[in-house]
């Protein structure tokens, strides 16, 4: 009988490019709701493809704050969302919701 070894499922891995990020990032924020430790996870999953330590100089937050507040566990401030997205090159696009 063979084994199989599997390796869990990284999604940073697999966050190549800036289009590959904003896609992962614009699916994430469809699939969240109102679940903002859903969005933090995601971020934190974009942050890690894209080096947390450059991340935080870009932000000016401590590495470890950025692993706390982007991990499921983490309850981040909109301000970091705000400053974590916009030095990953993203922004925020609102549209009407359909009926």
């Amino acid at each position: 009988m063979m084994v199989l070894k599997l390796k869990k499922w990284d999604s940073a891995e697999h966050l190549q490019t800036k289009e590959d990020i904003a896609l992962y990032f614009d699916a994430c924020l469809e699939e969240a709701g109102d679940d903002i430790a859903f969005i933090a996870k995601a971020l934190g999953n974009i942050a890690r493809a894209h080096g947390m330590t450059q991340l935080a100089i870009d932000t000016g937050l401590g590495r470890e704050s950025l692993y706390k507040a982007l991990s499921a566990d983490g309850n981040p401030s909109f301000a970091t969302i705000l400053k974590v997205t916009r030095a990953l090159g993203l922004r925020f696009h609102v549209e009407v919701a359909a009926a």
